[in-house]
């Protein structure tokens, strides 16, 4: 069974998210909207990575060797500066946001598969927040590229 690794990605995942939400928001403070935004929504990513670490636990390891490494996102470490690079920024968080929402999705046909109504559950919650954390990347790189891409030099 697979699902452990999914799940293991997930909590990293969800911690990356989270780490690199702040980063962005320390990094664009000045954007008084995405720092404070970007926070909530960190937060939002802690709660789910410790969902995520709750369900593991529920599920054996699979036994045939180690969990690919290359699963593990890279976080967002530092901010480029001005508006075309909060633009790119916003860019990479909604690259990390969408790992998450499709992985979110594979656990939740898991869950169904399996018969497990508390997964679904947590799983269906955690992937309709991170929806609404693309939705507002989404709105936040509309609204930013016109200054990025026309206005800034």
């Amino acid at each position: 069974m697979l699902l452990p690794v999914y799940l293991g990605l997930l909590q990293r995942s969800e911690t990356v998210l989270a780490d690199s939400f702040r980063t962005v928001a320390e990094g664009h403070a000045a954007e008084v909207d995405v720092y404070h935004l970007a926070h909530t929504l960190a937060r939002q990513c802690d709660e789910h990575a410790a969902a995520a670490a709750t369900a593991v636990a529920l599920f054996p390891k699979p036994g045939h060797g180690e969990e690919p490494s290359h699963f593990d996102p890279k976080p967002i470490t530092s901010t480029r500066e001005g508006p075309a690079g909060l633009l790119r920024d916003l860019q990479d968080l909604y690259m990390l946001a969408g790992l998450v929402g499709t992985s979110w999705t594979l656990v939740m046909q898991a869950a169904k598969g399996l018969q497990d109504s508390t997964l679904l559950e947590v799983a269906t919650d955690c992937f309709e927040q991170t929806e609404v954390q693309v939705a507002w990347l989404t709105t936040k790189l509309k609204s930013a590229a016109e200054q990025a891409l026309l206005i800034a030099s």
